[in-house]
């Protein structure tokens, strides 16, 4: 934080609880011109019912204070005045270190023996799998889902169509490591109405019906300029996450305007890596969780 906003969030705190304190004394002193304490102010509603000009309860008042003053002292202990450091020293990035270091501790053992058998052995392990559901419900299921079957953009893992390999280890890897996808923009390299001529046959490739013969053949041509990714065929390349254009699974929809944007605008794919958050033994065992979701 630099020295400017440290400052800026100081004086902005502080100003608020004096503010607060100089707003309750200021709203209790008598005004000129009004009426005396237990007289009738002048205001009247429903013919008979007058409002007094009756001072704060005593005890109302001092609950203000006393939360003035609890505010104060809950300053001077913990951090809330930008850079300082406060008297007991208490941060929460110390506390979330304490916290996974107990954690260590008491769990660090647990995982470290599910680390030592076998990726394919251990995705039948129902304790093992329990953990890993534990694991994947933490880190995993804001972008794949509760249910691990994605949404767009999001891949579904337990359907056995994998961009960079299914198996465990390089389920693992992927968790470790993560993933950098780069499908690289085409509007330039193809000029009129070849954007369309390629969707149409990528469509084909999955056995689409009801497409314009034309186009698809056209497209055919101009589809090698893919091919270097994707392949000749059509059925990628797991060493780049080139997916399957052959098999009717869709990354981010198989419309026939989403496949066009695809190919106009590229795509880019990203998933962070894991390594910092996990550590190789509990990747180990969600990995192996990941890996029994399409291998029952």
């Amino acid at each position: 934080m630099s020295h400017f906003w440290s400052v800026y969030i100081t004086v902005l705190t502080l100003g608020n609880i004096f503010a607060c304190y100089w707003l309750i004394r200021w709203t209790s002193k008598p005004r000129p011109n009004e009426s005396k304490q237990g007289e009738i102010t002048g205001h009247v509603w429903d013919d008979d019912l007058s409002e007094l000009n009756n001072p704060l309860p005593r005890w109302w008042l001092w609950m203000f204070y006393l939360t003035i003053i609890f505010g104060l002292i809950y300053l001077v202990i913990y951090p809330g005045l930008g850079k300082y450091a406060n008297t007991k020293g208490w941060t929460q990035a110390q506390q979330y270190q304490q916290e996974m270091e107990q954690a260590e501790a008491s769990y660090g053992k647990i995982f470290k023996a599910f680390a030592a058998q076998d990726l394919k052995q251990l995705s039948k392990d129902p304790k093992a799998l329990e953990s890993g559901q534990r694991l994947f419900m933490t880190y995993c299921s804001q972008c794949h889902g509760s249910d691990a079957k994605g949404s767009r953009g999001f891949p579904n893992l337990t359907d056995n169509d994998w961009l960079y390999g299914g198996d465990p280890e390089t389920i693992k890897t992927s968790i470790l490591q993560g993933r950098n996808g780069m499908m690289p923009a085409h509007e330039a390299m193809l000029p009129n109405n070849g954007i369309e001529k390629v969707a149409e046959y990528v469509l084909s490739l999955s056995g689409r019906s009801g497409l314009d013969q034309t186009l698809v053949d056209e497209g055919k041509p101009l589809f090698m300029m893919c091919a270097g990714c994707h392949g000749m065929d059509g059925k990628g390349n797991p060493i780049i996450g080139a997916p399957n254009l052959t098999d009717d699974i869709w990354l981010y929809g198989k419309s026939r305007s989403i496949i066009q944007t695809s190919i106009r605008h590229g795509r880019q794919g990203k998933m962070p890596a894991h390594q910092k958050r996990l550590g190789n033994d509990k990747a180990h065992v969600l990995a192996a969780y990941i890996y029994s979701l399409s291998n029952k």
